[in-house]
């Protein structure tokens, strides 16, 4: 318990320290979806802390690498999104969007941050198949294909689910919860850490986690998953988050968590009224 408070304090220590570093820096406000003027700097404070004090609870060499290349590569390729995705020439509506502007000759920022997060997490699987050796080429190169699928659809996800203060760490932290009392614990004490540090201003319209926080804390959480699950395991949470996805694309989140009462107290704690 007390290692796991520590890498928890860790995290949130981290985070604070790049947040109050990042205060005042050019460049980074934004408006939120109340017209309110906030900072950007929530995501790469969060990004950094979580990434930083999973690798430090990691346990082994290659799942600290595996934190670290999705947590930050994640964060990076959001934060380059988060910067410049406004641009007039970065412009387009969904991957098909982003798809077509590539054939116009224009690479966008969304299509950058796909690719990078889809990169950073089919390294940070193979870093961590590194440490299940025995499973010959074939179970290494699915294995690799479905803990690569998870990490980079847990980042997607809770990209998908940050469009209110604090909804993307309340669902991290529901997704967290089981794994904080197993194996994984060391994984993501240090994320909900940082996670816990930024709130308060990602509550009060402060700041916000844009790409880089939300596509990080998901992609943590998605190492902290792959970790510690096997084939079977992947590919169910695999189905999951692809379904989750698709669905996405029908229906509003937010108007499904407004029309039930639960997720609508729940969403709505701590936020400004």
């Amino acid at each position: 318990m007390s290692r796991t408070l520590a890498l928890a304090t860790l995290g949130s220590m981290t985070a604070r320290a790049v947040l109050r570093a990042l205060a005042g820096v050019g460049g980074l406000d934004r408006t939120n979806f109340r017209g309110n003027t906030v900072s950007l700097a929530a995501g790469p404070a969060l990004a950094i802390g979580a990434s930083v004090s999973a690798a430090a609870g990691a346990g082994s060499a290659p799942a600290a690498g595996a934190a670290l290349v999705a947590g930050l590569g994640s964060g990076a390729v959001g934060f380059y999104d988060d910067v410049v995705g406004g641009r007039p020439e970065h412009k387009a509506k969904g991957f098909k969007g982003h798809l077509g502007a590539l054939r116009e000759g224009r690479v966008t920022s969304g299509l950058v941050k796909i690719a990078g997060v889809g990169t950073a997490a089919l390294a940070a699987s193979a870093l961590l198949a590194a440490s299940r050796p025995g499973r010959g080429r074939f179970g290494t190169v699915a294995d690799v294909a479905l803990g690569a699928g998870v990490i980079s659809g847990t980042a997607n996800l809770f990209n998908l689910l940050d469009l209110r203060p604090g909804r993307a760490i309340k669902a991290g932290a529901l997704v967290a919860a089981p794994l904080a009392a197993g194996r994984s614990r060391g994984l993501v004490a240090g994320p909900l850490g940082a996670a816990a540090g930024v709130l308060p201003d990602d509550l009060g319209e402060r700041a916000m986690l844009g790409d880089a926080g939300a596509n990080a804390f998901g992609a943590l959480l998605g190492v902290a998953l792959a970790a510690r699950t096997g084939p079977a395991g992947r590919a169910a949470l695999l189905a999951g988050l692809a379904g989750l996805t698709a669905a996405s694309e029908r229906v509003s989140f937010t108007q499904v968590i407004q029309r039930t009462p639960v997720l609508r107290e729940l969403d709505a704690l701590g936020r400004r009224p």
